[in-house]
C-alpha cells in the first residue's frame, strides 16, 4: 500500500448531488491514507440557483477548484455548450490537482463533462448511482455513458448492479452499497417542526407538502405543460394546506419552470418557493410534511426512510425501484389529484426502503481504501454475459 496519502477527488455541481456526497466525503476524510479533494461547479456558483457554494462551506468543506460552466440559457444548445466549457475547465482543474481517482455521482451534464475530461487524462473514475433508470430524462443516457467511462461502480440497489453487468461492466468492479443519501437521515440531528418552519420562512400547518418539479428533458416543450397540470391539481387542495416548493435545476427549461413556480406561489395562500434548502433543512422539512410531490429522486430514494408517502408525477423517474409508499401519477391533473388522495389516506407508516440502511458511505470509503493501486483500474475489458443470458 502506498505510504503517501492518496488523493480522492469529488465533483459536485448541484444541491442535489452535494447532499448525497456529504457523508461519503466525510468518510473519505476520516480514512487513514486518503485525502479529500473537492471541485465545485454548476449551480453551486450561480446566484439564481441559490449560490449553494455557501452550503458547502457550512458543511465544513472547502473547494480545491471551481469550474464555471453555466450559461444564461434555457435551451438544449445552452446545456451542450456548458458541457464543452466544463470539459475545458475540468481538464485544467485535474491538471492542477493530479488526483489519484475521480469520484462522480449520477447523471447531470456537469458530471458528464468531468467524466470526459478524466477519461482523456487517463484518470481512474469511481461512479456512484450507475445502473439506475430514469426513462423520462436525458439523464438516463448521461448516466449510462458515465458508467462506461468509469472504472469502479457503487450502486444503490441490486437491479442497478445487474444493469451494469448488462452494459458490459465486470461484476468484480461493481459494489452494491445502497444509497449514500440515506446516511444523512441516520446521522443528522434534524430540526424540529417549529425550527424548520422558522428556517423556511413559513410555519407548518395541519397539512403540508414538499413539492419539487424538474424539467422533463427527453421531450422538449413538455415540462411547462406538465407543471401547469400539477398546479391545477394542487389548486384543488384546501387553501390551508401548506405547500413548500424547492425550485428546479439548471436543465433546459428549468428557468421557465422556476418563473411559473414563483408566480404560482405568489398567487396561492400558504405557499412559498425557495431556491435551495440545503441538506439539513431539506431533510428536516421532509421529515415533517404529510407527503412529497413532484418528480425529484428524493421522493423515491429518501422519503420512504421517513415513512412519508410520495406522489411521483410523470415519467422523469420512470424505471426506478420503488417502495410501497411511492404513488405514481401521469402528468394530468385528475391523475395527480387521485394520487395525492391515495397518499394522504396511506399517511405516514413504516416502509421498507429498497435503497439501503444508512451505512453506505462507510462501505464506500472502505472499498476505496482497500484498492492497492488505482492505476491498475484503467485497463478494463467488456464483460460478456453467459451465452444463456443467465445472471452472473
Amino acid at each position: 500500500m502506498n505510504s503517501v496519502a492518496r488523493k480522492i477527488c469529488f465533483v459536485t455541481g448541484s444541491r442535489a448531488d452535494f447532499g448525497l456526497l456529504v457523508w461519503p466525503m466525510r468518510a473519505i476524510r476520516e480514512t487513514p491514507g486518503l485525502t479529500l479533494q473537492l471541485i465545485v461547479t454548476g449551480m453551486h456558483l450561480a446566484p439564481e440557483f441559490g449560490y449553494t457554494f455557501n452550503a458547502i462551506r457550512d458543511e465544513g468543506f472547502e473547494a480545491d477548484e471551481r469550474v464555471e460552466t453555466l450559461l444564461a440559457s434555457d435551451t438544449g444548445a445552452g446545456v451542450a455548450k456548458s458541457v464543452g466549457l466544463g470539459v475545458i475547465g475540468f481538464a485544467d482543474a485535474f491538471t492542477r490537482l493530479q488526483p489519484d481517482i475521480v469520484v462522480v455521482l449520477g447523471d447531470r451534464f456537469e458530471m458528464f463533462a468531468a467524466a470526459q475530461a478524466a477519461m482523456f487524462m487517463r484518470l481512474p473514475m469511481a461512479h456512484l448511482f450507475g445502473g439506475d433508470v430514469t426513462e423520462g430524462a436525458v439523464d438516463e443516457s448521461i448516466r449510462h455513458a458515465i458508467s462506461k467511462m468509469s472504472h469502479l461502480h457503487f450502486t444503490s440497489n441490486r437491479g442497478s448492479t445487474q444493469r451494469l453487468t448488462q452494459l458490459g461492466e465486470d461484476p468484480s468492479r461493481i459494489h452494491t452499497i445502497g444509497s449514500v443519501g440515506i446516511d444523512a437521515i441516520k446521522h443528522l440531528d434534524l430540526m424540529d417542526r417549529d425550527g424548520i418552519g422558522r428556517a423556511v420562512g413559513m410555519p407548518l400547518g395541519e397539512h403540508n407538502a414538499l413539492v419539487t418539479f424538474h424539467p422533463v428533458t427527453v421531450e422538449a416543450g413538455r415540462s411547462v405543460a406538465e407543471l401547469d397540470e400539477l398546479f391545477a391539481a394542487l389548486s384543488t387542495l384546501d387553501p390551508a394546506f401548506r405547500l413548500i416548493f424547492t425550485l428546479a435545476n439548471a436543465d433546459a427549461e428549468g428557468r421557465a419552470l422556476n418563473d411559473r413556480t414563483k408566480a404560482f406561489a405568489a398567487s396561492r395562500p400558504n405557499t412559498i418557493a425557495v431556491a435551495s434548502l440545503g441538506q439539513l433543512r431539506y431533510l428536516s422539512l421532509m421529515s415533517q410534511v404529510d407527503l412529497v410531490i413532484g418528480n425529484s429522486s428524493s421522493g423515491i430514494l429518501e422519503a420512504p426512510s421517513f415513512g412519508i408517502p410520495t406522489v411521483d408525477v410523470g415519467d422523469r423517474q420512470r424505471g426506478r425501484e420503488r417502495a410501497a409508499s411511492v404513488f405514481h401519477a401521469a402528468s394530468e391533473r385528475g391523475a395527480i389529484g387521485a394520487a395525492i388522495s391515495q397518499a394522504l389516506r396511506r399517511g405516514r407508516q413504516a416502509t421498507v426502503n429498497p435503497y439501503g440502511d444508512g451505512d453506505s458511505s462507510r462501505r464506500f470509503a472502505d472499498i476505496i481504501a482497500g484498492i492497492p493501486d488505482f492505476a491498475l483500474l484503467l485497463k478494463k475489458g467488456f464483460y460478456e454475459l453467459p451465452a444463456s443470458g443467465a445472471r452472473p
